[in-house]
């Protein structure tokens, strides 16, 4: 399946300064197959070694970390060449090995005539953990998510549907009524799927919202697996508890993350550390509160207030167990959680799109769900699941922080207003940010 990653491999593959590759991301978004296939493509031939089932070759680099030695013995273990800028070397699983990870230096200093990429889940936590000799300053990396809500619309065979948003959204228009309410329908399904591949492919194969939930039953577990895996026992039963708590933490008005929702008595002492873990692992993204909507955002951090989002909206309605059917009606029902759903949409597309992930507070009258940062300018975004919706934050904010214009993104149609630019769900990719 076409993902945006394929253009960015294929740009560290003819840059010149080019350095061993780290593709960052969390489990089963589409790493190792997105790898290979580029390999496929565009190099003579690849030599996939995956460090945590091949344990004889995780045996190599506990000796001599030379390039030229390396490439020897996993030419001998693999019976393959590796052919500098003809082969593509692809250390998967890298976490599994500290020296693995060490090797990637000297690739860089003592040999960058290969092309080396190494992928691994949990790769920050397993460097935090173990102390591992990370190669600062000698690696290329890359960030790696779940499929956005664009690379969906690719995988269901929606291209040219994807241009006639592109359309509307560059040239100011209004969709027309049918295909507005194509892209909705499409949205919702969305919110459902997520973005992990193994899902897509099953929703595509049975076309069925039933069938995906054992895919996505499978993560889930996994996720709970490497919670014992790489955590000690108190810290996963704590990691475990504020994973637990984030569809209660999303279906609250005030979706600000309470350490009480986690555990009673819950504090920022007893759980930091799993909060760290659960984004490190790619899990979950954090969204700071800011007191001030001025210049730099990310001096404005009150660190005591934040909130949580999943790093997919797919795994967040499993994990809550919500009704799918909930999610596709079309009749606007009082629900918190649907709300938590849409922000979380919100936020997953801006950390694909590396935006920092800011909200803001006056008090207890005022809220804005995200701001962030335009150029030299200041922009509230205000996330709305129904049609029917008044955005008061929002126009506050412009007043009171002098913002050129604001972004409403919801159910309606395209539209300018007061300075309030709205967007619906389905557009929201073709946003972006200077």
């Amino acid at each position: 399946m076409k993902r945006k990653i394929d253009q960015k491999l294929m740009d560290w593959k003819n840059r010149q300064n080019r350095m061993p590759l780290i593709v960052n991301g969390a489990r089963q978004i589409g790493k190792t197959y997105s790898i290979l296939e580029f390999g496929i493509k565009n190099y003579q031939n690849v030599v996939h070694i995956n460090l945590e089932k091949n344990r004889l070759a995780a045996a190599e680099f506990e000796g001599d970390l030379s390039p030229a030695v390396i490439v020897m013995k996993l030419e001998s273990l693999t019976n393959e060449r590796i052919l500098p800028g003809k082969t593509l070397l692809f250390f998967d699983e890298i976490q599994a090995s500290e020296r693995a990870l060490t090797s990637l230096k000297y690739f860089c200093e003592d040999a960058p005539e290969y092309h080396v990429v190494a992928a691994g889940s949990l790769l920050g936590v397993a460097v935090n953990r173990e102390k591992y000799s990370f190669p600062v300053g000698k690696v290329d990396e890359l960030y790696m998510y779940p499929f956005d809500f664009e690379e969906f619309l690719w995988a269901m065979g929606r291209e040219i549907f994807v241009e006639e948003i592109k359309n509307c959204f560059y040239g100011n228009k209004a969709m027309s009524e049918p295909l507005h309410k194509l892209g909705l329908d499409l949205f919702y399904q969305y919110c459902i799927v997520g973005g992990m591949p193994a899902v897509i492919d099953n929703f595509l194969k049975y076309n069925s919202f039933l069938t995906i939930q054992d895919a996505q039953s499978k993560i889930l577990n996994e996720y709970i697996a490497d919670m014992s895996k790489y955590a000690t026992p108190a810290t996963a039963v704590k990691i475990r508890a504020c994973y637990d708590s984030i569809p209660t933490q999303l279906s609250k008005e005030n979706r600000k993350f309470q350490y009480k929702l986690a555990m009673k008595g819950g504090t920022a002492n007893i759980f930091g550390e799993s909060i760290d873990w659960l984004l490190s692992a790619g899990i979950v993204l954090k969204c700071h509160k800011i007191e001030q909507g001025v210049m730099p955002l990310k001096g404005q951090i009150d660190f005591s207030d934040f909130k949580l989002y999943m790093s997919d909206t797919g795994m967040l309605a499993m994990h809550a167990a919500f009704p799918y059917q909930m999610i596709l009606n079309s009749i606007e029902v009082d629900n918190g959680f649907l709300g938590g759903l849409a922000e979380n949409f919100v936020a997953q597309d801006f950390a694909t799109k590396r935006i920092p992930l800011y909200y803001w507070k006056n008090g207890d009258t005022a809220e804005v769900d995200f701001v962030v940062q335009d150029g030299i300018h200041i922009v509230p975004v205000e996330v709305k699941k129904g049609k029917r919706n008044r955005a008061i934050s929002l126009s506050n904010f412009v007043k009171r922080y002098d913002c050129p214009y604001a972004i409403k993104i919801s159910q309606k149609n395209f539209g300018f207003e007061n300075n309030i630019k709205s967007i619906p769900f389905y557009a929201l990719f073709c946003l972006g940010f200077n």
